[in-house]
């Protein structure tokens, strides 16, 4: 479970509405990690990019919010959006009732997809119940702590992966979008192994519990991507032609 620090976002509150009673654009954070491709990465420029770089602007466009981006480990996330250090999360986040009991999430804006075990090319099915990476306080690593296997947790996703290609675990277990990129990365390095599992219900944007009015406008601007297309096409775009797609 990830750390939980207590709620003091009264002042944030506060401002926001005054923000509000002005008729000015609110100003919104919004949390990333910058280190799970291709939802998240920081590119040559030292800026956020992504998947879900392009949905954030986009959303914020749509909903009329003044967006900026912030970058924080992914441990910490749900504790740092809870004590106001940003306003939303966009960063790969599942949506799980682990999750929500902490804070509120949109709608999906990626459908439920599996997570799928990496290994060394030229292994297999075997090494899932060998030694499995799993990046920590994600889903993955819930599963695999109660699936009989050696699990070995890492701060990074791109350490799960170095992790497989150096030996150090037998396979590893992520998100299939993060596999898939890591694959192409890798170029004949990596395959897939064992099983698929279903472990969520979507990603979302995760926002405080009293942030219910920010939540709004951002379930609006999902709607009208999904209504228009535009957030197939980018899906897409990021994840390939073979997507899972509203």
């Amino acid at each position: 479970m990830l750390r939980v620090l207590a709620p003091t976002v009264a002042i944030a509150v506060l401002a926001l509405a005054c923000l509000s009673c002005t008729g000015g654009a609110e100003t919104v954070r919004l949390g990333t990690e910058g280190a799970y491709p291709p939802y998240n990465f920081i590119n040559d420029n030292g800026e956020v990019d992504g998947f879900e770089r392009e949905l954030g602007d986009e959303l914020c466009r749509r909903a009329g919010l003044e967006c900026t981006w912030v970058t924080t480990e992914w441990d910490s996330m749900i504790p740092d959006l809870v004590a106001g250090d940003y306003d939303t999360i966009l960063a790969g986040m599942s949506i799980t009732d682990e999750r929500d009991e902490l804070i509120d999430f949109t709608q999906p804006y990626i459908p439920p997809s599996p997570s799928v075990y990496l290994a060394r090319a030229g292994a297999g099915d075997e090494v899932v119940t060998g030694t499995v990476a799993a990046q920590v306080a994600t889903i993955q690593a819930d599963y695999l702590s109660q699936s009989g296997a050696t699990l070995v947790e890492y701060a990074l996703a791109p350490e799960v992966v170095a992790a497989v290609l150096s030996g150090e675990a037998d396979a590893a277990l992520v998100d299939l979008g993060f596999a898939l990129d890591s694959m192409a990365e890798s170029g004949d390095g990596l395959i897939l192994v064992g099983p698929e599992v279903l472990l969520e219900s979507g990603v979302g944007a995760g926002v405080r519990e009293d942030d219910g009015w920010l939540r709004d406008k951002l379930d609006r601007a999902i709607d009208g991507m999904k209504e228009d297309g535009s957030l197939n096409a980018l899906i897409r775009k990021w994840f390939g032609a073979d997507a899972a797609l509203f």
